[in-house]
């Protein structure tokens, strides 16, 4: 038995240091964790929505803006966008690593009013009637083209429009045309050479690349917005600021985490050494799950993981405590690491979950980083109720396990 809980014991360092090295080796972390606008950099624009003779601002006019910027900018590709409404009348919107703000707000703020007009200026359809957009190149020309999909009404109406043309005027009549619009601007005026009854059509608007056709296709995707908006503020995070953010963020977690495991070993010997293996299982365990969530982390994120490291290293100390006290009342190793366990879980037990009350509170009536905050901190303290309640006492089994009589050893 003595034998088994030693291998036991340095299987789980060596495969930990081992583990350690090849996420670090190959960044699995970095690779699978977002960054947030104040640690990448990237765009923070404030839009107001303003009042035209058209357009009157509604009351609900900024939550259906919000909606459709959402849409928008989530068909970008952009991860974790904030998105959140400033009184009744403005937008802020913050989109991390990107780097060409003005494009960014073209693609966020543009109204995208969609419509066709015949030559004598009669508007028969508008971007309502679409069912769908998307980018893509014809086969026949190579040419990117936006293919547009029309809702069964459109379909019906821009089918008997396109019949009547063809009967009514000859091939190359100027009168047999239909300019396609997107906000007043004429994207393609095409000669109909056929009826199209079968609601699928294209804008040819002189697009030079796929990706240049995708963001009018993204536009008429999301809807038009409702309202004109105007540009209040416009602010780019340059990738210089975030990183030395980053860095500094690095830099403070490394030398405090270095403090604690040589304050625990020095302190609390064998058990502070079991305690730094079972937070370097805490920290794995914290940061696989924000790398499968995909998470986005902010500064205030970054604080939110730290602050759970220390209530972790709390958990540990209170629990080494009582089992401290157990020994120098006289109790065998056996007894101490069970009562000490017992005694100190009701105590770690209320203020983790007073700690998670808090924090669902912040995450409840915060925004953005707040809610990052949150997360992490509340991810932390449940991973850190598990290293410390299951993951240290099974550490401290096995040790008293391997036959070491000496409670020096124990911190007694």
């Amino acid at each position: 038995m003595r034998g088994k809980s030693v291998t036991i014991l340095v299987a789980i360092i060596v495969v930990l240091a081992i583990s350690g090295f090849l996420l670090l080796k190959y960044k699995v972390f970095q690779n699978n964790i977002n960054l947030g606008l104040d640690l990448q950099g990237g765009v923070h624009v404030v839009l107001e929505a303003v009042d035209t003779p058209d357009a009157p601002v509604k009351a609900d006019s900024i939550d259906r803006v919000k909606a459709i910027i959402e849409n928008r900018v989530n068909e970008t590709g952009v991860k974790e966008p904030l998105i959140q409404k400033e009184g009744t009348r403005r937008l802020v919107v913050e989109l991390a690593g990107v780097k060409d703000a003005e494009k960014a707000i073209d693609l966020i703020g543009r109204t995208a009013q969609l419509k066709f007009v015949t030559a004598d200026g009669k508007v028969i359809l508008k971007g309502s009637d679409l069912l769908d957009a998307q980018a893509t190149t014809d086969p026949n020309t190579n040419e990117p083209v936006v293919s547009i999909k029309f809702n069964s009404q459109g379909a019906k109406i821009f089918g008997s429009v396109t019949t009547e043309l063809v009967k009514k005027y000859g091939y190359g009549d100027p009168n047999r045309r239909i300019a396609i619009l997107l906000d007043e601007k004429v994207l393609t005026n095409p000669n109909v050479e056929e009826p199209i009854t079968t609601g699928d059509a294209q804008i040819r608007g002189g697009y030079k690349t796929l990706e240049e056709a995708n963001k009018d296709a993204i536009l008429l995707r999301s809807g038009s917005l409702p309202v004109k908006l105007e540009k209040v503020a416009i602010q780019s995070v340059g990738p210089t600021l975030g990183k030395d953010s980053l860095e500094k963020s690095k830099k403070a977690g490394i030398i405090g985490v270095a403090v604690i495991l040589i304050f625990m070993i020095a302190y609390y010997r064998l058990p502070g050494l079991l305690a730094n293996v079972s937070l370097a299982v805490y920290m794995f365990i914290v940061l696989g799950i924000l790398a499968a969530l995909h998470a986005t982390l902010t500064l205030p994120g970054i604080a939110g993981f730290l602050l759970s490291i220390g209530m972790a290293v709390d958990a540990n100390i209170i629990i080494f405590e009582r089992f401290k006290e157990e020994l120098r009342e006289g109790n065998s190793l056996r007894r101490s690491v069970e009562s000490g366990f017992g005694r100190a879980f009701w105590t770690i037990f209320d203020s983790n979950v007073t700690t998670l009350i808090a924090a669902a509170v912040l995450y409840y009536f915060g925004t953005g980083p707040i809610r990052g905050f949150a997360i992490t901190l509340s991810i932390g303290i449940l991973a850190s109720m598990f290293t410390a309640i299951t993951f240290s006492r099974w550490l401290l089994r096995l040790s008293v396990d391997t036959g070491i009589k000496n409670k020096k050893l124990f911190g007694a």
